[in-house]
């Protein structure tokens, strides 16, 4: 498969994953565990994933700073290739500094934006889809995203509509729908025009920049003032002082519910974007009673549709138990039921974990 000097990417790995204690955590978030027992990492395995079709060099992790040594312990890059954030600050202004840094060493560069902890099964059709979107972003003025074909009323992601009559490949987008609730995902299944939104973005620079300058003028302003510093070793301090001041405001909202220029690839390789202990357990293997168990040995009676996972190969005996999410890490031990594992990011906000 061919390289493209002209292909980048940006890895979008600044996230908690509070959803993920005790195991994510502030300090060492999920997407750098080995959340899936493959011995690769999530982070790692987005990466190699992406090193199909795009020059290594090419990609860049775009992560909080505190994050830093994580990154360079786990990836086999240069320091320069990580772009670190010195507040959080939603993805919009993230996705426009590493634009303007990229355009700034390749105007003509074509840009994937993606999540660094998501699953994706079939990777040859990924990529097949890649292309055709790094083909299409290369000849139109377009804001790309990748749909996924819903399998099922899911209510934990965010939809994308596009209208029933259109009949190319990659089609127009309608509107994006927030995450709805069980009869409206229903609805939307039975429709067969929507989209699970999976977070994955294509496009040119030069168009993300245009949509940024049109749409979020404010914010344009503030990262193009630096636009002389950026890839020279005065674009630290730049960063330093201004990238608070931008807002606090998604992708989703600063651009691409705004832009008339946006289009959906629909997709149908097997993907999650692993949000939940939950979802997890939807994509590991099971054994004869229906438990997923990573990183541990298991004992059980009586207990079935568990999640189990410790450090260092534990035995866990279980008698009577179903439908739990069981973690133990170095210093926390949590047995918690599977349907109400929404909670969990409550419980660590609650007590500052």
């Amino acid at each position: 498969m061919k390289k493209d000097k002209n292909f980048y990417a940006v890895l979008m790995a600044g996230g908690v994953g509070s959803r993920f204690w005790p195991v994510s955590t502030s300090e060492f978030p999920k997407q750098f565990h080995d959340m899936l027992g493959t011995g690769e990492t999530l982070l790692q395995k987005t990466f190699s994933r992406l090193q199909q079709i795009i020059p290594t060099e090419n990609i860049l992790v775009l992560t909080n700073q505190k994050y830093n040594a994580l990154v360079l312990e786990q990836l086999n890059i240069e320091q320069e290739q990580v772009i670190l954030e010195p507040a959080m600050r939603n993805t919009a202004p993230c996705i426009l500094y590493a634009s303007m840094k990229i355009h700034k060493l390749n105007p003509d560069a074509q840009i994937i934006v993606a999540p660094s902890d998501h699953w994706i099964k079939d990777e040859s059709l990924f990529i097949q889809h890649l292309e055709q979107s790094f083909e299409f972003s290369a000849h139109n003025n377009a804001l790309m995203t990748l749909g996924i074909e819903p399998t099922f009323p899911n209510t934990g992601y965010g939809y994308i509509e596009y209208d029933k009559q259109d009949a190319n490949v990659i089609k127009k987008v309608k509107r994006f729908r927030e995450k709805p609730n069980l009869q409206t995902a229903q609805d939307f299944l039975d429709s067969g025009n929507f989209l699970w939104n999976a977070g994955i973005f294509i496009w040119s620079a030069k168009s993300i920049l245009s949509a940024f300058q049109k749409y979020q003028p404010g914010m344009f302003a503030l990262f193009e003032k630096g636009f002389e510093f950026y890839n020279t070793d005065k674009e630290v301090a730049f960063i330093e002082e201004n990238y608070e001041k931008s807002e606090n405001i998604s992708i989703d909202y600063a651009i691409l519910e705004k832009a008339d220029n946006v289009y959906v690839l629909p997709s149908v390789f097997d993907w999650n974007d692993l949000g939940t202990w939950g979802s997890l357990y939807d994509k590991l293997p099971k054994n004869e009673n229906a438990n997923a168990i990573v990183n541990a040995q298991v004992i059980s009676e009586e207990s079935t549709n568990n999640i189990i996972r410790t450090e260092g190969k534990k035995l866990v005996v279980l008698k009577g138990l179903n439908d739990y999410i069981i973690v133990e890490t170095d210093d926390v031990l949590m047995i918690y039921p599977k349907k109400e594992e929404q909670n969990i990011k409550e419980i660590v906000q609650k007590n500052g974990f």
